[in-house]
Formats: structure tokens, sequence, C-alpha cells
């Protein structure tokens, strides 16, 4: 049966430079790639290889985000938990009409509030914090007497997917731990004393001075 076994051989040949290969990034490179070369590969996807190995770790808890609506329409269905609902609705009212990045950096300001122990520590309790005194609240939409009607659903989906990366901590930082922002139509009086960070789009983003704050 020499044939078949034949077939058999080039059928596992196959299979081994088929096999998906993960290379890492490490002290050993030198050492990874040399055995490389020794399996035959070495002229078998080289360039790429090489990226993997000289390119730096990605920064924890970051993916390959890109700031484009294409690339965010893309992004799976959300995890509609209560948290996200708060979120994606703040985004809604806040930054529906920001570019992608825009609506990023008011998310991780959002966050940031959550993170620090100057406000509530949930998302929910970020956004409705003075909720109920009219003009009195952190986020004037959810205090100007109209009510909440989620009017475009196209740009509710989008944000909604902004929200959900965010909550899951997937995104690179951009306001350098913002906590307050405004658009560029207005000055209020705070941002004279907080320290600017930013300017995304319509917003300027600020770090409040507080020292005890974490971002």
């Amino acid at each position: 049966m020499p044939f078949i076994r034949s077939i058999l051989v080039a059928a596992t040949a196959a299979a081994v430079l088929l096999s998906p290969l993960t290379v890492q990034a490490s002290s050993e490179s030198a050492k990874e790639l040399a055995r490389l070369e020794e399996r035959g590969l070495k002229n078998t996807g080289q360039k790429r290889l090489k990226d993997l190995l000289t390119q730096p770790p990605a920064e924890a808890g970051s993916r390959n985000v890109e700031y484009s609506r294409s690339w965010i329409d893309a992004q799976p269905k959300p995890n509609r938990t209560q948290e996200w609902h708060c979120l994606a609705e703040a985004l809604y009212f806040e930054a529906r009409g920001e570019t992608v990045k825009g609506q990023f950096a008011v998310a991780e300001v959002i966050m940031n509030r959550v993170k620090s122990k100057r406000f509530p520590n949930s998302l929910c309790g970020v956004i409705n914090q003075g909720t109920g005194k009219k003009y009195q609240c952190q986020f004037t939409y959810t205090c100007d007497g109209h009510a909440e009607v989620i009017a475009e659903p196209r740009a509710y989906s989008r944000v909604g997917k902004v929200a959900d990366v965010i909550i899951d901590g997937n995104a690179p930082k951009l306001t350098e731990g913002a906590t307050h922002y405004h658009t560029t139509a207005v000055r209020p009086s705070w941002s004279r004393v907080y320290k600017r960070t930013a300017r995304i789009g319509d917003h300027l983003f600020y770090r409040h001075t507080w020292k005890s704050a974490s971002n």
C-alpha cells in the first residue's frame, strides 16, 4: 500500500503547513524565529512573523479600536444591562452628533467619574446625579424638563456599541483622565480653573484639580 501511505504522508504535511501559528513577542524572539526557520517556514509569511516578534505589547485591556462608523457598526450587539442602558442613553443625548472618537471620549469621561471617589460608583448613579432639580443635574438632558425620546434608532444603535466597548474596558484612553467636558459653543466658569486635557470634535475635556480624585 505504498500509494496510500504516500497520500497519508502528503496529507499530514499539508495539515502541518496549514495549522494556525501564533508567535508572541518575548525575550526569546530570536530563538523562536530560528526554530520556525528550522521547520521550513522561513519563506512563509516571514514579514508577518517579524512584525509579531518586534511589535510592542498592546496596552492592557485594549483592542484595535477604529474610530469610524463602519468599524463601530460592524461590532456585535451589546450586552444590554441596566448600566449599559444608562450609558447608551447618555451618549445618545450628549454626543450622538459627534464623531465616533468624540463619542468614545464622552463615554470615557463618564467612566472616569465612576472611578472617582467624588462621584457615585455606578454609571447610572453618575449619569442621574442631581436629576429631579431643573438644570441642577450633571447631564442637562436628565433635568431639562423634556421627555427623553429616542427618535434616531440608527444613532442609538451606534452609541450603544460605543457604550459596550467602554464598559468592557477595551477602548484606548483619549482624555488623560478627564472628569468634565463642554462643547466649544459655551464656556462654563469651572473651565477657567480645571486642567484642560484634550479637544476632540466639538468638545473640550478637563480634569478636575482634586488631588484625591481617581482617574
